[in-house]
C-alpha cells in the first residue's frame, strides 16, 4: 500500500482499495493511518484533499505533550492512549526513547540486545489485546468508525507502525481481509520508517551498534504481529469475538463499520 505523498506527515496511508474478497474492497477516503502529526501542514494540498474530520491519537501523554498534533482544518482530536497502563512492564527502558537508544549503542545493547527487543515488542502487542488501556483505546477507535455519517478518520501513534499497525490489523480483519492482505499491509510501513530513520541508523552502526538491533527497533517484524494475533486466539478464539467481548463493541456498531467501509 503506497504512502500518500504528503511532505508534512510521514507514513500517511489510505486503507481504501485493499481487497476484502468476494469482489469487495475497503472504501477509499474514509479510514487513514499515519505517524505523528506534529509537523502537519493543514494547507498542504495532499492533506487538505483528504477532508479528515476526526483524528484518533494513540500516543501516551508524554508523547502528546512533547510533540502536539497539528490538526487538519475542521478536524477534532480524540485521545486513545493505548499504552497508558503498560509502559512500566513493557520491557522497554522508561526514560529512553527511540532516538536515545539509536544514539547510544551501549544503552541499546544493555536494554534490548540478545533478542530482548523482539521479546519486548511481542509482549507489547499482546498487551494491545489484553491490557485495559489497549482495549479501551481500540474500542474508542472502532466506535468512531461505526458512527453513521462520520467523515474520514485518521488514526496515528508516533512512528505509525506498532499501535497504528495493530489498529489497521483489527479494522481490516473485521472487514474480512485475508491473512496475506493483513500481513502485507502491516509490513508495508517498513520502507518509509527505515528511510525516515536512515541517518540515525547509519550513525548508530558507525558507533559500533548492531544494525540488526536497530532494524528490529525501528521497523516491524511478522513475529510482532503474530504475537498480537495469537493473543486474540488464546483469549477470544477469533477476531470477531475479540471485538465483541474483548473490546465491548456491539454487533450493531460492527455492522455499521462494515457497511461504511466496504464497497462492492
Amino acid at each position: 500500500m503506497p504512502a500518500i505523498p504528503a511532505a508534512s506527515v510521514a507514513n500517511l496511508r489510505d486503507l481504501g482499495g485493499l481487497p476484502l474478497g468476494g469482489g469487495r474492497a475497503v472504501r477509499p477516503g474514509l479510514v487513514l493511518r499515519s505517524a505523528q502529526l506534529d509537523r502537519l501542514d493543514p494547507a498542504e494540498p495532499a492533506v487538505a484533499a483528504l477532508g479528515i474530520r476526526t483524528v484518533v491519537d494513540l500516543r501516551t501523554e508524554t508523547e502528546r505533550v512533547e510533540r502536539p498534533d497539528r490538526l487538519p482544518a475542521g478536524a477534532r482530536r480524540i485521545v486513545a492512549d493505548v499504552l497508558a497502563d503498560h509502559l512500566a512492564v513493557s520491557g522497554l527502558p522508561p526514560a529512553a526513547r527511540l532516538k536515545d537508544l539509536l544514539t547510544d549503542p551501549a544503552l541499546a545493547e544493555e536494554y534490548l540486545g540478545g533478542g530482548k527487543v523482539r521479546a519486548a515488542f511481542a509482549q507489547t502487542y499482546r498487551t494491545f489485546v489484553a491490557g485495559d488501556s489497549g482495549r479501551a483505546s481500540y474500542r474508542t477507535l472502532l466506535t468512531e468508525l461505526g458512527t453513521p455519517g462520520a467523515g474520514p478518520l485518521l488514526f496515528h501513534c508516533t512512528a505509525g507502525k506498532d499501535r497504528t499497525g495493530w489498529a489497521a490489523t483489527v479494522v481490516l480483519s473485521l472487514l474480512g481481509a485475508d491473512e496475506e492482505t493483513v500481513r502485507s499491509e502491516y509490513l508495508s510501513v517498513n520502507t518509509a520508517v527505515r528511510q525516515a530513520f536512515a541517518p540515525m541508523i547509519e550513525g548508530f552502526t558507525a558507533q559500533g551498534g548492531d544494525p540488526d538491533l536497530a532494524l528490529d527497533l525501528i521497523g516491524v517484524l511478522p513475529e510482532y504481529l503474530e504475537a498480537g494475533l495469537d493473543e486474540v486466539v488464546v483469549r477470544h478464539g477469533s477476531m470477531e469475538t475479540y471485538v465483541r467481548e474483548g473490546l465491548g463493541v456491539p454487533d450493531e456498531v460492527t455492522g455499521v463499520i462494515r457497511e461504511r467501509l466496504t464497497v462492492g
